[in-house]
């Protein structure tokens, strides 16, 4: 009987789909706004940097407190539907085991009423990704708004 060693490249595209898998799944919590589950992918000591109008959130209760105060402060009096899309997707495999990645991120928002959805914002994204208990986690995410670039 023979066996069959998968080829580096056969485990980086395996790889690569498993972290698409997980930011669309992540994605999805994240634009329904399904703040506990959100944080729930991301590592116990993990740190979520958004947006340069709020502090790094540390830790799986901060992130979802950002995420449901976020929500609250910015569209309270405004209700829209955000969609996340994640584009441009470079991972990397660490002799560490974590995997870094980026990648471009553009949320679409779409108002009531208003049949046109608006890029806000534009920006590139920086993970680190763990495994814990064999499951992806995000240990940190730094996004940049690309109008902050320039």
């Amino acid at each position: 009987m023979t066996t069959t060693i998968p080829s580096a490249d056969a485990v980086r595209t395996g790889l690569y789909a498993e972290v698409q898998q997980f930011y669309a799944r992540q994605a999805h919590r994240l634009d329904t706004v399904r703040a506990e589950e959100f944080a729930a992918t991301f590592a116990e000591d993990g740190v979520f940097a958004h947006s340069p109008d709020s502090p790094p959130a540390r830790g799986r209760a901060a992130i979802a407190e950002e995420v449901r105060g976020f929500n609250e402060r910015r569209f309270a009096e405004d209700p829209v539907q955000r969609r996340h899309w994640f584009n441009m997707l470079d991972v990397r495999p660490q002799p560490d085991g974590s995997v870094h990645t980026e990648y471009y991120a553009l949320v679409v928002v779409t108002r009531p009423g208003q049949p046109q959805p608006v890029i806000a914002p534009s920006c590139v994204v920086r993970d680190v990704l763990v495994r814990e208990n064999g499951e992806l986690r995000t240990l940190s995410r730094q996004v940049t708004q690309d109008h902050t670039l320039l």
